[in-house]
């Protein structure tokens, strides 16, 4: 899991507010310039940007200050706020930002989202802010009736491969991250989840790394001191126990177990007893997805998308390692299993005995 350090801009200054609300804003930083500086320091690799004036004008407003950030440090950039056309993700793209956020506009023009995608693939990441489960925009200001689940679904559907997700109520609060409605948005899609909202302290980011998640957003606890960006990262970095540091590096090392073809079969073998439970077939989405998670995802090649083992029936397969064979071109992946791992209800779906000698 990756951290990723936070700067709301309004009015040209570092501010923080409390659950989205503007009149709450309150200055945290001298210089936007100077606190990335520190974050880059402190071990970060990506950094969240928020033009907040240009969330409510439904334009860039001080994007100045943005590109004034994005000269000064090597980080990598996601930037959000009043980002409603392609017009504006290409001024941000092509002036070094890596990736967008579109939020607003995922929710009012799908299209344009699926647009944006089929042109930027994956520097384009969508924001489901949400408020009792209910998508919000406007810089938060208006109250929609879709579901956050439905929205983020919507998302995967149009080929969006980065959700950030926040529930609006643990914004600015310090009161810990919403880790229900993560955990159900991180299984319910193949997305990589990004939270938003609530991280407090180092428990924080150690719960929402055990949830599978691909990122982390630290603001108003890196500004209070009450969590090390340092420690996080590392922290971070211990807990994945991997030498690659990066999404990117990780998914140029799948890369070699699908040279042959799309699809790579995977033997399920329960980790304990040494049965084989089943065969499922993965892409690159899967594998990576299983790897983020701990837990097996699958490629359905009859509904042609991706499938969590155990996200209906409750009987998940939590992974404890995945080897290749000689070849590269198969996978064994040992699991402990919950429940049985057949549809039947048979613990092992290779129950049919053809000859045994």
């Amino acid at each position: 899991m990756i951290i990723l350090p936070a700067i709301d801009i309004k009015d040209g200054k570092c501010v923080r507010l409390f659950q989205g609300d503007y009149s709450t804003a309150q200055q945290v930083a001298a210089s936007a310039v100077e606190t990335a500086k520190q974050f880059e320091s402190s071990g970060a690799r990506w950094m969240h940007m928020v033009d907040l004036d240009g969330a409510k004008a439904k334009k860039p407003v001080n994007s100045d200050t943005v590109f004034s950030v994005r000269n000064a440090v090597g980080l990598n950039m996601e930037v959000g706020g009043g980002i409603r056309d392609l017009q504006t993700v290409e001024f941000y793209l092509q002036n070094g930002v890596n990736r967008v956020i579109l939020g607003s506009a995922a929710l009012h023009d799908p299209a344009f989202v699926k647009e944006a995608v089929r042109k930027y693939g994956k520097q384009i990441a969508v924001g489901i802010d949400a408020m009792n489960g209910k998508v919000a925009a406007e810089g938060w200001t208006q109250q929609s009736e879709v579901d956050y689940l439905d929205m983020a679904r919507q998302m995967e559907d149009i080929g969006v491969r980065y959700l950030i997700f926040t529930d609006i109520s643990k914004d600015g609060t310090l009161s810990g991250p919403n880790l229900g409605m993560l955990d159900r948005i991180n299984r319910a899609v193949s997305c990589s989840v990004i939270a938003s909202g609530g991280v407090s302290n180092l428990k924080d980011i150690i719960d929402l790394h055990a949830l599978g998640l691909y990122g982390a957003i630290a603001g108003k606890s890196l500004y209070t001191g009450s969590l090390d960006l340092r420690q996080a990262v590392t922290g971070c970095q211990r807990l994945s126990g991997s030498g690659l540091k990066t999404r990117e590096e990780v998914e140029d090392h799948l890369e070699r177990y699908f040279l042959k073809a799309e699809l790579i079969p995977a033997i399920v073998q329960e980790a304990s007893t040494g049965e084989v439970l089943m065969l499922a077939y993965m892409n690159r989405a899967s594998m990576l997805k299983t790897l983020e998670t701990g837990y097996t995802w699958f490629y359905s090649r009859s509904r042609q998308t991706l499938w969590n083992k155990g996200a209906t029936s409750g009987h998940t397969q939590k992974v404890v390692s995945v080897h290749a064979d000689c070849d590269d071109d198969t996978l064994l992946i040992k699991v402990v299993q919950t429940g049985p791992a057949c549809h039947t209800g048979r613990h092992s779906c290779f129950y049919k005995e053809i000859v045994q000698n």
